[in-house]
């Protein structure tokens, strides 16, 4: 199998808080009869030749063929799950996305790793709502940034940026691979569960 970018790794993470979920493991929720985790690993599995799951739990995901790792930083955040991603990953660069996104194209993800370029930190999408930390790429040259942000207790990811190279998907380059942006909508609550199901009931389900 032909890997669209073979020097980066997948990574899903996959140990929030579900706060706001009851504190239900979000990546098990079922969307048209299958659970969110199956497919965002689905996509992952053809275009990556390492797959890496960052859970507090990894006896959950005993059946996958992936990397099961935990944070590194007692620190419960997006920023130490993507942490141990960069560290773990056996390739110069890590594509991320959250546990709870439903709907990834493939297409879109494709178009993130097209961008990588050794010399680039970070390969981000960006449209009016912001930018999109969740869905992007990372070189293993973050990670000493990383740290000392974690350290510091700084944990907004995007406070980092301006010590980085980054290179910013525009919103019209991202609506020809996804027009409706679907791959960044992620489920927070059961409204947004209700919402997900309702989207696959409309034509071409988005």
């Amino acid at each position: 199998m032909e890997l669209i970018h073979p020097a980066c790794s997948g990574v899903i993470l996959a140990g929030g808080l579900s706060t706001r979920y009851s504190g239900e493991n979000k990546a098990f929720l079922d969307i048209g009869g299958r659970r969110i985790i199956d497919a965002i690993y689905e996509v992952f599995s053809s275009l990556f030749n390492e797959i890496i799951i960052v859970t507090n739990c990894p006896a959950d995901y005993l059946d996958f063929n992936a990397e099961i790792v935990t944070d590194i930083y007692p620190v419960r955040s997006s920023l130490t799950g993507i942490h141990a991603g960069l560290f773990y990953a056996a390739n110069p660069f890590v594509f991320i996305t959250a546990c709870d996104s439903p709907f990834i194209r493939k297409e879109l993800v494709e178009l993130v790793l097209s961008r990588i370029e050794p010399h680039i930190s970070v390969v981000i999408p960006e449209t009016q709502n912001g930018m999109e930390p969740l869905f992007a790429a990372y070189s293993k040259n973050c990670l000493p940034a990383m740290e000392q942000h974690i350290q510091e207790d700084k944990l907004k990811i995007q406070r980092m940026f301006h010590r980085f190279k980054v290179k910013k998907i525009t919103e019209s380059a991202l609506r020809e691979k996804d027009p409706e942006l679907i791959s960044f909508f992620n489920i927070n609550t059961a409204e947004d569960w209700k919402r997900a199901r309702a989207m696959l009931e409309r034509p071409h389900g988005t």
